[in-house]
């Protein structure tokens, strides 16, 4: 009962430790990098739950992956959360505890020993390199296929704990179970292909089980899970263009870079400074120097370690977990533009952690007093250092200033900057920051749109028009781009222009919805109502929900005399806008057509209500009650 009760304290401790850390996060937005990709502006995860996004999950290779299980998880919290984006970093936090508590079960399971399981299980919850996994809406797909990763390490134990203990059907349940659990895990997130050899290496300790046929065999089906997964995932990365050409990085580039980021690693886990959230991938290779010495001490390492494995099994265990579990993003296949990232760390790292705190407690066996207190002083360090790196993931421009001062300046994150400062209103500083961007490069499409935009908020329309052309020109497959156009080229009236231009853009984006307005506007502008309906109808079946496509519907409707309808689409906008006091006003008006003279003075009422100084409301009112009286 006694042991029940301190562990049941160190669930609370460890769950305390996550929340004071990662509190803040339930008050912070999502970032211009990936979140809008993955919800803001992912239309498909933002109809709930149902059949249709389940199959779109399964079948899709949006975002440039294949991991349906993180789809859905996004959809169910969008459904939840909706735009409050501190629902879903709660969620992300919610993940991180649980996964902390089950490891800490695990490692107490598999190896009897309390106080290594624990600070194991607190140094990956506390780390700051993990701030990147849990605090990125984004990386959902990391929390959670670790959740997955840990829950099949706990039911293979408990089957090799079973085997020739009970008899029945238990045994082959568990082995059941764990496959399961790998399989959700790899629709989570391919990156736990390595899971078989993690199971060879619990089989090598804490289990110590004796090589055998039966313990080849038994990984089979696992290996054949992640063969079938890998295959999925370079099909869906090679075909979005994802996976960066060998011509790119070449294999002497590719393989520096590999020695170093191990070793990197390494050295940011004892010393966790300058973190970023992009690692600029060496355009001109590494320095010699820095390879050798990343090899040197690999090597040292690796001989360290086999000097001690015959003696101390999870010594080599923990280290071949960390060289092991990084192969799928270490770059041997180079995905995106990072040379590494912080993120790629949340499984591999629990080696490192095994190898130091099981080491330090069978090395120095009469140092346990003074390694306990040092230990904790150490996670009170890196709780304060994760607490400051979480403070950098509260909006887009605070992550980006923050990546450019303690990194080498990268033009992806400096771009995003550029379009940040354009979001945030700082139109006059976007345009210095992105010109001197557009020097460094002439041909990038995304900072003459940035510009573009900076001018066009400006009012400085022709200017705007110009970049925005640019920008189409250097990179013709650029829906935003020709949207932008769009709008600039309507704000001088020409409406027929700017509609052919959301026309490009839709071309570009079936599900370009900003275009679909736009363009229903310009058509209304031109009076060619028949095109509005037909344009609002063919993006409503799109996203049945949109008021402004309704409120545009309606106008072309009544232009054409089909006011029954019209009046339908304006209820339905002031069911969602019930604060639209223009919308009141051109309800009344039909409802005047109509001869229905009280509904029309109640929604002239009610648009004054709203707006008392609509002076053309007012007149309107003032009429209908005067025909009104004078009929009595």
């Amino acid at each position: 009962m006694k042991q029940n009760k301190k562990t049941l304290l160190i669930y609370v401790v460890l769950a305390a430790a996550i929340i004071a850390v990662y509190w803040p996060v339930y008050k912070y937005d999502f970032v211009k990098y990936d979140d809008d990709v993955y919800v803001t502006n992912n239309k498909n995860i933002q109809t709930g739950l149902n059949w249709q996004i389940i199959k779109w999950a399964f079948t899709s290779g949006y975002a440039s992956n294949w991991h349906p299980l993180t789809w859905l998880s996004h959809t169910l919290d969008y459904q939840l959360y909706g735009e409050w984006a501190g629902g879903h970093h709660i969620t992300n936090v919610l993940f991180h505890i649980a996964n902390t508590l089950l490891l800490f079960y695990f490692l107490k399971k598999a190896t009897n020993y309390l106080w290594p399981a624990l600070f194991v299980a607190a140094a990956f919850a506390l780390h700051p390199l993990h701030v990147e996994s849990v605090a990125w809406i984004a990386e959902r797909k990391d929390v959670l296929s670790a959740l997955f990763w840990i829950l099949t390490m706990i039911a293979y134990v408990q089957y090799v704990k079973n085997i020739g203990q009970t008899h029945g059907s238990a045994p082959t349940k568990l082995y059941s179970a764990s496959l399961v659990l790998f399989a959700l895990g790899l629709m989570s997130k391919p990156m736990l292909v390595t899971m078989p050899f993690v199971l060879l290496l619990l089989d090598y300790w804490p289990l110590e089980r004796k090589f055998s046929k039966r313990v080849v065999i038994e990984k089979i089906p696992f290996f054949i899970f992640s063969i079938l997964s890998s295959v999925v995932t370079f099909i869906v990365q090679q075909k979005s263009g994802a996976i960066t050409a060998i011509e790119h990085h070449g294999l002497a580039s590719r393989a520096g870079n590999i020695i170093v980021s191990y070793a990197e690693y390494i050295f940011k886990t004892i010393w966790p400074a300058k973190l970023a959230v992009l690692y600029q991938y060496p355009v001109d290779g590494l320095p010699l120097y820095r390879i050798i010495i990343s090899a040197i001490i690999l090597c040292a390492i690796t001989f360290a370690v086999l000097l001690f494995a015959k003696r101390y099994k999870f010594i080599l265990f923990g280290w071949l977990w960390y060289l092991g579990t990084l192969v799928p993003v270490i770059g041997f296949i180079q995905i995106g533009a990072h040379s590494m990232a912080d993120r790629y760390t949340y499984i591999p790292l629990i080696g490192i952690f095994i190898t130091i705190f099981f080491g330090a407690k069978e090395l120095f066996p009469k140092r346990q007093k003074f390694l306990f207190a040092a230990a904790v002083g150490i996670l009170i360090a890196s709780s304060v250092t994760a607490a400051i790196q979480v403070r950098y993931w509260k909006d887009s421009l605070t992550l980006f200033e923050h990546t450019i001062r303690v990194t080498e300046k990268h033009f992806i994150i400096m771009t995003n900057y550029a379009a940040c400062l354009n979001d945030a209103g700082r139109y006059e500083e976007s345009i210095i920051y992105t010109q001197k961007l557009i020097k460094m490069k002439p041909d990038s499409a995304e900072n003459h749109n940035c510009l573009g935009n900076s001018l066009m908020h400006l009012g400085r329309i022709d200017e705007a028009i110009d970049q925005f052309q640019l920008a189409t020109k250097c990179k013709p497959i650029f829906p935003q781009a020709w949207y932008n156009l769009g709008v600039a080229v309507s704000k001088l009236n020409n409406f027929e222009k700017a509609a052919l231009l959301f026309e490009k853009a839709i071309e570009q984006k079936s599900d370009y919805l900003e275009a679909y307005v736009n363009l229903a506007i310009s058509y209304n502008q031109m009076q060619r109502f028949d095109k509005t309906i037909e344009v609002c109808s063919k993006a409503l079946a799109i996203d049945p929900a949109n008021v402004y496509l309704h409120g545009h519907l309606a106008m072309a409707l009544s232009a054409v005399g089909r006011n029954d309808e019209a009046i339908k689409e304006i209820r339905y906008v002031l069911s969602v806008r019930p604060d639209d006091s223009q919308m009141y006003r051109n309800l009344g008006i039909l409802l005047s057509q109509k001869g229905l003279k009280s509904q029309a003075i109640e929604a002239y009422r009610k648009a004054l209500q709203i707006d008392p100084n609509d002076k053309n409301v007012q007149w309107l009112l003032d009429k209908l009650l005067e025909e009104k009286k004078n009929e009595k």
